[in-house]
């Protein structure tokens, strides 16, 4: 299985909404979402990277970890089986082992990934004492050599990629600069760290975590990816806690709407657990009078939304 190059740079796109005009505010969308059919958004600037360095290293096997609606997971599977590797998912949740499977996980199986599903106390363990050596032995010893990548691929490689997204803006939008807000939905971290180093000075980085209980963690994370890819802190970003929607993976009736209505005015599906949230943060702040004046926003869609015949996602998916 061969990947399709490609569409790079992203689109951006102008959004003509009144309601953010009224306001002196300007909305882009980055669409990272049709970067590609099946390795799409942030996650071809992250996995990319880290895959060809799996390969150069020597390793014929990738194993990560997500839930059971995993862009993520879906999106590695596709990216392994295009650079000729085997893949393992460990999926959060052993009560969906013999459960049928819902469209994320059978479009991993179908590119060719074994699905693992562990209890969320295993999940947890593993995901939290990833960096020790013991427990890299562990799944060695189960699952055979590979490279392991965590739970949403945000590592340097990754980080490093998604800066390409800055790189970008500065060649779409040539005065880049102070009156400018790039906004990301923020899962692991790794995208929102990398928009961020790769910004010229005077623009600034927003993230919008989908993670409910992330203050502190997420904010360590990224000033982590900072240090160890770039050897320096960046000052030029922030994390808001408060657009989760009620947690990773809820999508509520308000958010729906919202999303439904966006979809009718400009013609763009949005996807709902993070680009979605979002967007609607933004809109939001723009109503509450708390983003300035002649702010230009330029909102990162860092993936393609659900089939249009999925089923509802399971509220932990991520």
């Amino acid at each position: 299985m061969s990947l399709p190059p490609p569409t790079l740079p992203s689109p951006l796109t102008r959004v003509a909404d009144e309601r953010l005009a009224g306001a002196g505010v300007e909305l882009r969308l980055k669409r990272d979402d049709l970067i590609h059919p099946t390795v799409p958004g942030n996650k071809w600037r992250k996995l990319i990277p880290n895959l060809v360095a799996a390969r150069e290293a020597g390793h014929t096997r990738v194993l990560t970890f997500g839930g059971a609606y995993s862009n993520h997971v879906r999106a590695l599977a596709a990216a392994a089986a295009g650079q000729g590797l085997e893949s393992v998912g460990v999926i959060r949740g052993d009560e969906l082992a013999n459960a049928p499977r819902n469209w994320s996980l059978a479009r991993a199986e179908a590119a060719g990934m074994r699905l693992v599903f562990v209890d969320r106390a295993r999940y947890r363990r593993l995901r939290e004492t990833l960096h020790e050596p013991a427990t890299r032995r562990r799944l060695a010893d189960e699952f055979g050599p590979c490279a392991v990548l965590p739970e949403g691929g945000s590592n340097v490689p990754a980080a490093r990629g998604a800066a390409a997204v800055a790189a970008e803006l500065v060649t779409q939008l040539p005065d880049l600069g102070p009156r400018d807000l790039v906004c990301c939905a923020v899962g692991t971290g790794g995208t929102l760290a990398g928009i961020a180093a790769g910004l010229p000075p005077g623009a600034r980085a927003l993230g919008v975590a989908a993670l409910r209980g992330g203050a502190g963690y997420l904010e360590r994370e990224i000033a982590g990816l900072h240090a160890d890819g770039w050897g320096r802190p960046f000052a030029n970003w922030s994390l808001d806690h408060t657009g989760h929607g009620g947690g990773y993976g809820r999508v509520s009736p308000e958010l729906d709407s919202f999303a439904a209505e966006f979809a009718e005015r400009h013609g763009v599906r949005l996807e709902l657990r993070y680009v979605a949230k979002a967007l609607r943060h933004l809109y939001a702040a723009v109503a509450a009078g708390s983003v300035p004046r002649a702010t230009r926003i330029t909102l990162v869609v860092t993936g393609p939304p659900d089939p249009v015949a999925a089923p509802a996602p399971a509220a932990d998916g991520s």
